[in-house]
């Protein structure tokens, strides 16, 4: 679910940013609101609260109950400084309306206020929404603030021209309507390119029991396969994740099936793959199981240990793909290790009828599992490519616009 920062300023057109955070968050950006205290004098903080389903904030100094994070988020452990844990964890910040009076704070680099703080801060896109009288948008210090603003890379949106706030004005200075505030922002966010598409991922390591308390499992965390759902979301698609045994935190907007042994995740791509435009098995499934689990617990004492027979279990990403229907756009993951991984990895793409594989050197130290960075080559019928190391994230971006290069 992307992060959704609007900072809102002083003026009528304030009732229009409400219209615009009902709008956002149905399209599932998770909103924070920071409002001027000139902008609560038009629209009072509870009704941005209430549409946006968090606190809004106001002052600099005042603590903000979620700690910085957004919607559906877990709370970090400490309390951030406002102004920069929201704008850094912001992946858009839309400032509208924006005041003449905000953006000659902004083109001048003041930060007297959490708003204009806030955008000094920030490293995401930044737009901003002008609204205010027709003759102070043509005055040419307001002009030659927004040429300022422009230059460094901010995104303005014209204001247009109709009715004005002060009865029986006409003239430009009207903020742009909500739907066109949405379009901005989708377009600052590569322009929700996956809508309308439904992406499974699988994530984290299976168990498979070998009695009522002991299995066997693997060290996958999950984090691959979180950063690939993620990132997907963000790109504007519906999300379903079959986790196995990931202790993450849960994103809001995406939808979750937790399942354990490798049998369990099989059953549930399977109820969901029908209906999928991309799949992504990150999970990193058990090969084999043992072939007669214990009901109930193994004691210590006896004499010699059991022997632990094992079974193999399905080919699951080759299941699928033996009966993919057109359109479907697969991705496998493959854990190696040392020399000749890349071409077990090319081998087994081919093997599996799968579109991309993504080959995961395990042999490497502080990187892959249960780590925040990771190293991976992308392999295509098309050629290869090597991403990182990068955080987890990164790497689930680059994966996804291999995903959008094989659909086009």
């Amino acid at each position: 679910m992307p992060r959704l920062l609007l900072g809102a300023s002083g003026g009528i057109a304030a009732y229009k940013a409400l219209e615009f955070v009902r709008l956002a968050t149905a399209d599932g950006y998770s909103v924070r609101v920071i409002q001027t205290s000139a902008s609560q004098r038009f629209v009072g903080a509870a009704s941005f609260a209430a549409l946006s389903g968090a606190p809004v904030l106001s002052d600099q100094f005042e603590r903000d109950p979620l700690r910085g994070a957004f919607p559906g988020e877990p709370l970090p452990e400490h309390d951030p400084a406002s102004h920069l844990a929201l704008s850094a964890a912001a992946d858009v910040f839309l400032i509208a309306p924006a005041s003449a009076n905000t953006i000659a704070k902004l083109a001048h680099g003041l930060a007297d206020n959490l708003l204009s703080a806030a955008a000094l801060a920030a490293r995401c896109p930044l737009i901003i929404a002008p609204a205010m009288n027709d003759a102070m948008w043509a005055n040419p210090a307001t002009a030659a603030n927004i040429d300022l603003l422009r230059a460094r890379g901010v995104t303005v949106l014209e204001p247009a021209v109709g009715r004005l706030g002060t009865r029986g004005e006409w003239g430009q200075g009207r903020m742009a309507e909500p739907a066109e505030l949405l379009e901005a922002v989708d377009e600052a966010l590569g322009g929700r390119r996956w809508r309308g598409l439904r992406t499974l991922v699988t994530a984290g390591g299976t168990r498979e029991p070998i009695d009522a308390v002991r299995f066997i499992g693997n060290r996958s965390s999950g984090r691959m396969g979180f950063a690939v759902a993620e990132a997907a979301g963000g790109r504007g698609s519906e999300v379903v994740v079959v986790a196995a045994n990931v202790a993450l935190p849960r994103a809001g907007g995406i939808r979750y099936s937790e399942v354990e042994s490798a049998a369990e995740l099989e059953h549930a791509c399977e109820e969901e793959f029908a209906a999928a435009d991309v799949l992504v098995m990150c999970a990193a499934v058990a090969d084999y199981r043992p072939a007669a689990p214990i009901a109930g617990k193994l004691a210590r004492e006896g004499g010699e240990p059991p022997a632990l027979t094992l079974e193999r279990t399905a080919d699951i990403v080759a299941s699928l793909a033996a009966r993919r229907r057109e359109g479907q756009t697969l991705v496998g993951f493959a854990a190696e290790h040392g020399a000749g991984a890349l071409e077990r990895a090319r081998r087994k793409r081919e093997r599996k009828g799968l579109d991309a594989i993504v080959l995961n050197d395990v042999s490497q130290s502080g990187i892959g599992f249960d780590s925040e960075a990771n190293t991976v080559t992308i392999i295509t019928a098309g050629g290869e490519r090597t991403v990182g190391p990068a955080a987890k994230r990164d790497v689930a971006e680059a994966l996804l616009d291999a995903v959008e290069a094989l659909r086009a």
